[in-house]
């Protein structure tokens, strides 16, 4: 099909949802394929400014006629079939490459390409749930950014939002994709910030799941006891619809198996309600949760949100860390931020189980094989985006034999000591979850040193908690301020519930109004 033909269906993209796709495509409104090609359309209009996606996939046209042929056979489809969508560019997509924002794994400026053989499984779960993928998102170089994707191989990733802003990482191109209705979902993966920064950079909805109920398996490491893959959505049903589909048990990722039996047997959307928060009792920030103030454009938006909440019908707890000792627990690196890297030391024993998965044709096949090929930009030297690991002695036995599992047990005591204070705390004020503004002060420009200030990040990295960011206004400058529910592990269908109300009630979400580059 053409671009024409696609214009002639009158197919309005911007803050398209899931039920408005599957609606469309039940009622013959429109098919897969011009909303495909609608998409494609889009990219091709708005991409060259705002770079959110590097790669298109070649098939996805095809994907969307077979879901036409489908349709029109009268099969059952799968409940996110026809859905168009971008996949974050460290997930292995078969043929198509990985390249983790980095110069040296591209053909494109002279390095290697990484060519999986094999789909990641959250890949391949989009997949089998008809999807179309589009194509492939922008990072920062191994994802190592949670602020902005400025020193990718394919140039800097603008917030669709607040484009003289940072667009939030390493998810960049991801959040923006869904931000400017360039897909209806998105794909994203946090170790430290890169679903939750991403998502309240652009005034979205994204979810961090707890770690390990959703396979990371095929996606770039940057440290496997951190590492979760979640969805980047415009609202929080079609987040939830897609955490449906990627959470849950697989062999191809053992770990996995700790999700058997903490999915809710409804899905994720099987508790969302306009009462969710009525005679719920949420922990506000503070103190005792991490010694950081907020601006005070953060905290007069902050309380408004708590009003808001406390409208819904809910109880807001002050600062219940307050004397626990939890913010003690937190051993952030000096700098400007707030990143404690503590469980990212296993790294090159995470990138040799990485390239051994991608298949025996692959360019390279060992953690041997990456640095040499990485070696004029190392990625741990000096001058390397990942040179805060080198004095950690974790880290150096893991670099002497990546194939030998390195001794994490002081990652896993800090992990227990934060899920301990946390759990107590839970239960001594009887709280149902917390709810924090995602960001601490406004966001910083999109070039400059400066990250981003966020409230939660490395806790529930670290302790494998769950977060859900919903929109929650605009600062001043209109640059986007969200709020993110945190709950107890496995949480997720009741912070995903909570998020709803609030959204429901508010409905603070915009669609920005986009800059398209000039004609040439």
């Amino acid at each position: 099909m053409n671009s024409a033909a696609a214009t002639d269906t009158n197919i309005n993209l911007v803050e398209l949802t899931v039920a408005q796709v599957q609606a469309g495509l039940a009622s013959g409104a429109f098919t897969c394929e011009a909303l495909t090609q609608a998409c494609l359309d889009r990219i091709a209009q708005y991409n060259p400014f705002y770079n959110a996606l590097i790669f298109l996939n070649p098939s996805a046209l095809d994907d969307a006629r077979a879901i036409d042929r489908r349709l029109a056979a009268g099969e059952a489809l799968p409940p996110l079939a026809g859905v168009p969508v971008v996949i974050k560019d460290p997930m292995d997509m078969a043929g198509i490459p990985t390249t983790a924002g980095w110069s040296l794994l591209t053909s494109r400026k002279g390095g290697v390409d990484l060519i999986p053989a094999t789909d990641s499984p959250v890949v391949a779960r989009m997949r089998s749930a008809g999807t179309i993928m589009l194509g492939k998102t922008n990072v920062p170089v191994l994802s190592a950014s949670g602020s902005h994707a400025n020193d990718s191989w394919a140039g800097p990733t603008i917030n669709a939002a607040a484009p003289d802003c940072v667009p939030g990482a390493s998810s960049s191109g991801t959040a923006t994709a869904v931000a400017a209705s360039m897909c209806v979902l998105g794909l994203a993966e946090e170790t430290g910030g890169s679903i939750q920064n991403p998502a309240s950079a652009q005034g979205l909805v994204g979810i961090k799941p707890t770690f390990a109920l959703v396979p990371n398996a095929g996606v770039v490491p940057l440290a496997s006891q951190r590492d979760v893959v979640g969805p980047i959505a415009r609202c929080v049903r079609d987040a939830a619809l897609c955490l449906d589909v990627l959470a849950g048990f697989t062999m191809a990722d053992p770990k996995t198996t700790a999700s058997i039996g903490k999915i809710p047997k409804g899905g994720y959307t099987s508790r969302l309600s306009l009462a969710a928060l009525q005679g719920k009792r949420l922990g506000l920030f503070g103190p005792g949760w991490r010694p950081q103030p907020l601006s005070d454009g953060t905290a007069a938006l902050y309380q408004r949100a708590q009003r808001e909440i406390a409208g819904r019908g809910a109880v807001c707890v002050d600062d219940p860390f307050a004397g626990t000792g939890f913010a003690a627990i937190g051993r952030p690196m000096p700098g400007p931020g707030y990143y404690d890297e503590r469980g990212t030391e296993s790294v090159p024993y995470d990138l040799q189980q990485y390239l051994q998965r991608l298949g025996p044709n692959a360019a390279l096949r060992s953690f041997a094989e990456f640095a040499k090929a990485t070696a004029a930009q190392s990625a741990f030297g000096p001058k390397g985006v990942l040179r805060y690991l080198a004095d950690m002695p974790a880290f150096k036995a893991s670099v002497a034999d990546p194939n030998v599992p390195p001794d994490m047990s002081e990652f896993a005591a800090v992990r227990e000591a934060y899920l301990d204070s946390f759990n107590t705390v839970m239960d001594s004020h009887r709280l149902d979850a917390l709810v924090f503004p995602q960001m601490r002060d406004p966001l910083p420009p999109l070039h400059g040193g400066e990250p981003i200030h966020e409230t939660t990040v490395s806790e529930i990295n670290i302790a494998g908690l769950p977060g859900v960011v919903v929109p929650a206004g605009v600062y001043d400058t209109g640059a986007p301020f969200c709020l993110i529910f945190v709950g107890r592990q496995w949480s997720e269908a009741d912070l995903l519930a909570f998020a709803f109300d609030y959204e429901q009630a508010t409905q603070y979400r915009r669609a920005p109004a986009l800059v398209a580059p000039a004609a040439t």
